[in-house]
């Protein structure tokens, strides 16, 4: 039985080598330190992410139609997917808060909060908003 291969120790977390490569046709086996593709370091879910944003050829609307999932929910797991894979992104304040907003109300969408409890978190966001400029000056 074969099994897919891991990128990382499953003790320490360090990124795994690979040091033994088989055929099972000629039987040939090849020794040395073999290292796994930037794409082998990412998650399931990070992988499933990658093959939805191909297949869409890179549209975040049909992507987000797609996975039924928000503009800002696909501009995170993108940054997610680039971090991974050693990209920078920048991630300024205005997106996480744009982010952060987007969480609220699709907790409000889903009914898991009421409208008084949306209205009060959306109210923090800025306020968080405003102490951060406020401490700039």
């Amino acid at each position: 039985m074969k099994r897919e291969v891991i990128s990382h120790c499953p003790i320490c977390e360090n990124e795994l080598t690979i040091t033994r490569l088989h055929c099972d046709k000629c039987q040939i086996e090849i020794n040395g330190a073999f290292t796994l593709s930037k794409l082998s370091l990412l998650t399931k879910e990070q992988l499933s992410f990658v093959e939805v944003f191909l297949k869409n050829s890179g549209s975040i609307k049909a992507i987000e139609k797609d996975m039924n999932i928000s503009y800002p929910t696909v501009k995170k797991l993108l940054s997610d997917v680039l971090k991974t894979l050693g990209y920078e992104v920048n991630d300024n304040v205005d997106t996480k808060e744009s982010l952060k907003r987007q969480e609220i109300l699709d907790k409000l969408a889903n009914k898991e909060i009421t409208y008084e409890e949306a209205t009060t978190l959306l109210k923090n966001v800025r306020w968080g908003k405003w102490q951060k400029k406020e401490k700039e000056f």
